[in-house]
C-alpha cells in the first residue's frame, strides 16, 4: 500500500510521476518506483528509501516516456528493498504493475506459475499480478487484467503498462483507492486527490469492482464483466496551498496550529446556538429515526478511536443511549449485538481506512444504520454509509493525526447535541453547550500562544525514555492520546491510563526518572485526581500538569505546568490535546525524528 501515480499525455512523464510522488509522501512509505513506456519498452527505476533517492537513480540512467506509473511502497509482503519496491515487471518485462493492497491468495498462484515456468524476482504477492497478466495477454490490456483479477483473492488498487498495449493505463480497485484525473489531452491516475491537484481538479472516483481504461485523450470505466459503468466527475474544491507548509517547519506543526480554523469549518453553518441544537443536514436520519435508536456502535481504529472514546462519554451522558466504541479492526470477527435499532458509527480520517470499512460493511449486513464521520471527501466511507458527517478539517498531511482528532470530536459533540434535543435535553442545556462549542476556536488559539512554554518543558525531557499519561473521565481518552502522539513521532515509549488505574499496577514504574503528564483541569473529578498527583510525587515522580485555573490543592505538585482555558468538562479533551500534541511535536523535533513521516506508519492504512 502507499502512493499510485500515472499518467498518459503529451508531456514527459518521468518529472509528472516524481511530483504526484512527492505530493505523496506524507503517506508514509519505505521505497519509491517509476515505470514508463519509452516507446519501444518498458524502462523501470525503483530505489529503496525516500524518493530523492529514486531521482538519484534515475539521473544517474535516465528514463522517460509519455506514459507512465509510479508507486511508494509501504511494506507489506517483503522487506523494504530496492529488489520489492514497485513497479513490478512480468518475466518477459512487457507488463509493468504498481498495487496497493494484499494478495492474500499470493503463495497459490506463485506456486501455479512456478509450475509453468516463471521465475519470481521478489518476495512480493504484487508480482503474481504482473506473471498473470503476461500469461493472460491476447491483444487487450484490460481484458487480460480483468482476467488475472478473476483469479485474484485480496485487496487492490492497481495499475498496469504493457508494451504490447502501450496507449493506455489499465486501473482496478477493490478495497483500496484510486480516481481518475481528467485533463485536457492528457488524464492522470492517483491513489491520493493531492498527487495531481496542481494539474486538474476534474477527478473520477473509482468503486469497488471496477475497471479503468485510461488513454491520452479518454476514459472508460467498466466492471470484471467488460460491462461500461456510469462514474460523475467531481471537482476538488480545495487548494494546493492547504498540502504544503507555508512556512511553517512540517506538515504537523502547521496542522496543529490550524486547528481554531479546522475546528471552526467543523462548526459552520452546523451550530444553532439560540436554539441549543446542531443541523446536520448528511445524516439521512429522520426525527423518528433519531428516536428509534436503542443503542450505538462507534467503531474506529487509532487516533479516531480515542476520539470515539470520547464520544462515547458525551452521548450517554446528554442522549441517555447505550454507546460502545469498539476497535473496527475485531469488529467483524467477533458476533455483536447489532439490530435494525442499532446505529454504527464509523469513524475515519481519509474515509479508506479498511479495517473500519470492513467493520461498516459488516454492521451494514447485520441490518444496522451507518453514519460516517470523515475528512476526506468522496471517499469509499463516504460513498457507502447511509448518512454522514464531513469534518471540513482540510487536508491533514502529516502522518500523526492532530486536526482531524479535534475535529473529530467537535463532530461527535454537534452530533450528540441534535440527537440529545430530540430527546430530552433542554434548550437551557442545550445553548450552554452550543455557546461552549462556540468559543473553542478562540480557546485552542489562547493555548497556542503558549507553545514556547511547551516547547521549554520539551526541551527538559527530549532525553526521557517513558512517559505515563493520565486522565480521568472526558480527558481519559484524551490521555491515551497524548501518550500515542509521543509514541508515533518521537519513539518514545508511553501509556495512557485512567488516573485511578496507575495504583492498580503502573505505579511500580514509577521513580525520579518518570514523567507523569496529568490532565487535570477544574472538573468534576478534580479533587481525585489531585490524590492521584500526590501519589506520584511520593514516589519522586516528575509531574508535568495541565491545569485551568490557579488551584492551592494543586501547589507544590506541580513540577511543570501547562495552563488551558476552562470550559465545560464535556470540551476539556478538545483543548487538553492541543498542549499535548505540541509537546509530541517538539519532544520529536528536538530527538531528531522525522515527524511528518514517522517510521514504520502510514496515513491511509488500506491493509487489515
Amino acid at each position: 500500500m502507499c502512493g499510485i501515480i500515472g499518467y498518459i499525455g503529451p508531456r514527459e512523464a518521468t518529472p509528472l510521476l516524481i511530483e504526484g510522488l512527492r505530493r505523496m509522501e506524507y503517506r508514509g512509505y519505505d521505497s519509491a518506483g517509476v515505470a514508463l513506456w519509452d516507446g519501444e519498452a518498458i524502462e523501470v527505476r525503483r530505489a529503496a528509501g525516500k524518493i530523492a533517492k529514486l531521482e538519484a537513480a534515475i539521473a544517474a540512467d535516465p528514463v522517460d516516456g509519455m506514459v507512465g506509473i509510479g508507486h511508494t511502497r509501504w511494506a507489506t509482503h517483503g522487506a523494504p528493498n530496492e529488489r520489492n519496491a514497485h513497479p513490478h515487471l512480468s518475466a518477459d518485462g512487457s507488463v509493468a504493475v504498481v498495487h496497493n493492497g494484499i494478495i492474500e491468495n499470493a503463495s497459490v498462484l506463485r506456486g501455479a506459475l512456478q509450475d509453468l515456468g516463471y521465475v519470481f524476482r521478489s518476495d512480493t504477492d504484487t508480482e503474481v499480478i504482473a506473471h498473470l497478466v503476461q500469461e493472460l495477454f491476447d491483444g487487450s490490456l484490460e481484458e487480460a487484467v480483468i482476467h488475472a483479477l478473476r483469479k485474484i483473492e485480496g485487496t487492490y488498487g492497481i495499475a498496469v503498462i504493457s508494451s504490447r498495449d502501450p496507449g493506455k493505463i489499465v486501473a482496478a480497485r477493490k478495497g483500496s483507492p484510486l480516481l481518475i484525473g481528467v485533463g485536457n489531452g492528457e488524464n492522470f491516475l492517483a491513489s491520493d486527490a493531492s498527487a495531481i491537484l496542481a494539474h486538474t481538479r476534474q477527478v473520477v472516483y473509482l468503486d469497488d469492482g471496477d475497471v479503468a481504461v485510461i488513454e491520452r485523450d479518454s476514459y472508460r470505466v467498466i466492471d470484471l464483466n467488460a460491462m461500461p459503468l456510469p462514474r460523475d466527475v467531481d471537482r476538488i474544491d480545495w487548494d494546493l496551498a492547504e498540502i504544503e507548509r507555508g512556512g511553517y517547519a512540517h506538515f504537523m506543526l502547521k496542522e496543529i496550529f490550524e486547528q481554531p480554523q479546522s475546528v471552526e469549518n467543523t462548526m459552520r453553518g452546523r451550530l444553532m446556538l439560540e436554539d441549543g441544537t446542531a443541523k446536520l443536514g448528511g445524516l439521512n436520519l429522520s426525527h423518528e429515526d433519531l428516536l428509534r435508536i436503542d443503542n450505538i456502535i462507534i467503531t474506529a481504529c487509532g487516533t479516531s478511536w480515542h476520539s470515539a472514546l470520547i464520544g462515547e462519554l458525551l452521548i450517554e451522558e446528554l442522549a441517555r443511549i447505550p454507546v460502545e466504541v469498539e476497535y473496527a479492526s475485531e469488529f467483524r470477527y467477533r458476533n455483536p449485538i447489532v439490530t435494525e435499532r442499532t446505529l454504527c458509527i464509523v469513524m475515519s480520517q481519509s474515509g479508506e481506512t479498511a479495517d473500519t470499512l470492513a467493520a461498516m460493511r459488516e454492521a451494514k449486513r447485520r441490518g444496522a444504520r451507518t453514519l460516517g464521520l470523515v475528512n476526506v471527501v468522496g471517499s469509499t466511507i463516504a460513498r457507502e454509509d447511509d448518512g454522514g458527517v464531513y469534518l471540513h478539517a482540510g487536508p491533514e498531511i502529516g502522518v500523526a493525526s492532530t486536526k482531524a482528532f479535534t475535529s473529530q470530536v467537535v463532530a461527535l459533540a454537534l452530533f450528540t447535541l441534535k440527537l440529545a434535543r430530540k430527546r430530552d435535553l433542554s434548550v437551557v442545556r442545550g445553548r450552554e453547550i452550543a455557546q461552549a462549542l462556540h468559543a473553542l476556536p478562540a480557546q485552542i488559539q489562547e493555548v497556542l500562544d503558549r507553545a514556547p512554554a511547551v516547547e521549554a518543558i520539551a526541551e527538559r525531557f527530549k532525553d526521557a525514555t517513558n512517559f505515563l499519561y493520565l486522565g480521568r473521565g472526558f480527558n481519559f481518552p484524551a490521555a491515551l492520546e497524548g501518550a500515542l502522539k509521543l509514541k508515533e513521532i518521537s519513539y518514545i515509549h508511553a501509556e495512557g491510563y485512567p488516573a485511578a488505574e496507575m495504583k492498580h499496577g503502573p505505579i511500580a514504574l514509577i521513580d525520579e526518572h518518570m514523567p507523569v503528564v496529568f490532565i487535570a483541569p477544574h472538573d468534576a473529578v478534580f479533587d481525585k485526581i489531585v490524590s492521584n498527583i500526590q501519589e506520584v510525587k511520593a514516589r519522586s515522580g516528575t509531574t508535568i500538569v495541565i491545569t485551568s485555573r490557579d488551584e492551592p490543592a494543586l501547589r507544590g505538585l506541580i513540577d511543570h505546568e501547562i495552563r488551558i482555558p476552562e470550559t465545560l468538562d464535556m470540551l476539556m479533551p478538545i483543548l487538553a490535546s492541543v498542549p499535548l500534541q505540541l509537546l509530541a511535536y517538539y519532544i520529536a523535533v528536538k530527538r531528531g525524528a522525522h515527524v511528518d513521516q514517522p517510521r514504520n506508519l502510514a496515513k491511509s492504512v488500506t491493509v487489515e
